[in-house]
This record gives C-alpha cells, sequence and structure tokens, in this order.
C-alpha cells in the first residue's frame, strides 16, 4: 500500500469527509453572519469553523489539514482577529466610548444594519477559530512526537 493510503481513516469516513467539510465550513459561516439577528455569533461560528478544519485532520491526517490551512496561517488569523478586535474597540474609543458604535445602525429587519457588531463578530470568529485548530495542531504534534521517543 502507498503511504498516502494508510494515512487517515477509511475510505468509507474520507468520503463522507470529503461530502460534509464544505457543508461543515458553510454553516459555521452562515452562524457567524447571522449572529447580531438570531443565536450565534462570533464564537459559535468560529468553533463551528475550526471544527471543518478538525475533522479533515481527523479524517485524511495531519499532512492533508495542515496542508489547507498551515500553522503560519492559522497564527496570522489568530493574531489578526485579536488586532481587529482590539482596533474596533480603540476606534470607537477615539469617538468618546471604549467600543462605540461608529457605523450607523441602520433599519430594522435588515441584515447588514447591526452597526460594528458584524465586524466584532468576525474578529471573534477569526480569533477563537484559528485558536482552536492551533490547539488541536499542538495536542497532535505532541501526541506524534511523544510516539516517535518511545
Amino acid at each position: 500500500m502507498s503511504r498516502e493510503r494508510e494515512q487517515g481513516m477509511t475510505v468509507i469516513v474520507k468520503t463522507i469527509t470529503r461530502l460534509t467539510v464544505g457543508l461543515i465550513l458553510l454553516y459555521g459561516i452562515y452562524i457567524l453572519s447571522h449572529g447580531h439577528v438570531s443565536p450565534g455569533g462570533g464564537f459559535a461560528g468560529g468553533v463551528i469553523i475550526a471544527l471543518s478544519f478538525v475533522h479533515l485532520m481527523l479524517a485524511y491526517g495531519k499532512e492533508v489539514a495542515l496542508g489547507k490551512l498551515p500553522k503560519a496561517a492559522t497564527f496570522f488569523f489568530e493574531s489578526m482577529g485579536a488586532l481587529l478586535f482590539l482596533g474596533i474597540a480603540l476606534f470607537g474609543f477615539t469617538s468618546g466610548y471604549f467600543f462605540l458604535n461608529f457605523i450607523s445602525k441602520g433599519e430594522p429587519f435588515r441584515l447588514f444594519s447591526a452597526g460594528i457588531i458584524p465586524l466584532c463578530n468576525i474578529a471573534i470568529s477569526l480569533k477563537v477559530g484559528a485558536g482552536l485548530f492551533a490547539i488541536f495542531i499542538a495536542l497532535v504534534l505532541l501526541r506524534f512526537e511523544s510516539e516517535n521517543k518511545e
């Protein structure tokens, strides 16, 4: 058998993963983008988006998941989420209050009318999603290192 076939789980799990991982990612983006008008938001959307990459890693192995989202990109997105969230807070602070809503609120029942809340949700989603995936990468790499020492 080739080394590529040995990585990851069975063909059935890989096939189901290939069919569902895009739907999981899309659902995470939906939860993220509608968090200001329905239950959800940045944290829940970020967790679901991270789980789509964890799902890839569990089914195909760490090389495939790290090929889709490398460690450097994970750390970049985590840092960018924190900086974006802090930037939104400080930009409102320059207008007088910490986290002041500097974008007009718009009209009721409109998706893009929540001021800075969607921007905060995006920043939190980047931070949480990349952070959870980085934690999972660290756990997987720690496991492989401990197996190689034995």
